[in-house]
């Protein structure tokens, strides 16, 4: 369908819990489509509803030779250490902060015709999962980083070039 322009860190969309997808229909189609069109270009890796302004509970993803989506994911098996990994946001240009992730993420949903789907992946694909599950439930990765990290990274987000031009 179409890659979609991605919502920056402030905008309230990127707050807020994302409601469960319940109809599925065209329009629920042609949602998968555009998040996984906005995931491929070069530089992405996934995409979550709310970072296209969509409060629905979907992301997209293109990783590691793995294409797709999932409509209503919930993380059913962390596994590994949780140690830190550089993560970064297309939510929050141009930066990236040591992020506490599992080594191992399974998350289950449904297709766009309310199939059953089930992904998992370790390393950087299981940093994906976790880091898109956390877009719907609100949450920008910014907001998991231990105290003085998240400070750092404020810090850093009101010095951005982007967010500075939002705020003029």
């Amino acid at each position: 369908m179409a890659e979609r322009d991605i919502r920056l860190w402030g905008d309230p969309v990127l707050r807020s819990a994302c409601e469960p997808v319940t109809v599925f229909d065209e329009h629920i189609a042609a949602l998968a489509e555009d998040l996984v069109d906005t995931a491929l270009p070069e530089g992405r890796a996934a995409v979550a509803a709310p970072q296209i302004g969509v409060g629905l509970r979907a992301f997209g993803y293109d990783l590691d030779g793995r294409t797709g989506y999932v409509i209503n994911p919930e993380i059913v098996e962390l596994g590994g250490e949780l140690r830190d990994i550089e993560e970064g946001c297309l939510s929050v240009p141009g930066l990236f902060f040591p992020t506490p992730r599992y080594e191992f993420a399974r998350v289950r949903g449904v297709d766009a015709q309310n199939e059953p789907v089930e992904i998992e992946g370790t390393e950087v694909f299981a940093q994906m999962l976790q880091h898109e599950v956390g877009h719907l439930d609100g949450q920008v990765y910014i907001q998991t980083l231990p105290k003085d990290r998240r400070r750092e990274a404020m810090r850093e987000i009101r010095s951005s070039d982007w967010f500075l031009a939002r705020m003029s």
